[in-house]
């Protein structure tokens, strides 16, 4: 099974990128976390994505704030698919991170997930991955069927309760 790398540009946005650890430990998807910055350790960002095929990865998750430059210089050296997830480090709500993120230009596509979005991220990974993976696409398939079941048990747990017909 391919790995995700969850590569965070400073060590203060690891307490976010948990629902993206959760997320891949419920479908059973390997990975690996590093800080790696785009812009204090650009060679170690631009060594990690060169090889990170070769390294067994199959996706790339790119989390950084303010600038959020870290998507964008992974994506440019690999062919991986990278999703990158804005944090929300700044003044400017993350939306700064945001516009940094999802702005890639023409052949440099960088998938965007919500600012603090890493659960979204990994889910994404996960599909990502499953269209090669039986397996995981059976897991994946599960886990989208407990979410409707819990849904559909708290409808009809706040109906009951709340509803005077």
């Amino acid at each position: 099974m391919k790995k995700v790398a969850i590569i965070m540009g400073s060590d203060s946005d690891l307490p976010a990128l948990k629902g993206a650890m959760d997320a891949l430990n419920t479908l059973e998807i390997p990975y690996a976390v590093r800080v790696i910055s785009a812009h204090r350790t650009p060679q170690a960002a631009s060594d990690f994505a060169r090889s990170a095929q070769s390294e067994g990865y199959g996706v790339i998750i790119a989390a950084a704030g303010k600038a959020a430059h870290l998507a964008g210089a992974m994506a440019a050296n690999t062919i991986l698919p990278v999703i990158g997830i804005p944090m929300k480090s700044s003044t400017l709500d993350g939306l700064d991170a945001l516009l940094a993120t999802v702005q890639m230009p023409t052949g440099m596509p960088v998938a965007t997930v919500a600012i603090d979005g890493a659960a979204n991220a990994a889910l994404l990974a996960a599909q990502i991955l499953a269209l090669s993976d039986e397996a995981l696409s059976k897991r994946f398939a599960d886990y989208r069927a407990a979410q409707t079941a819990k849904v559909l048990a708290k409808d009809e747990a706040i109906s009951a309760q709340y509803s005077r017909l």
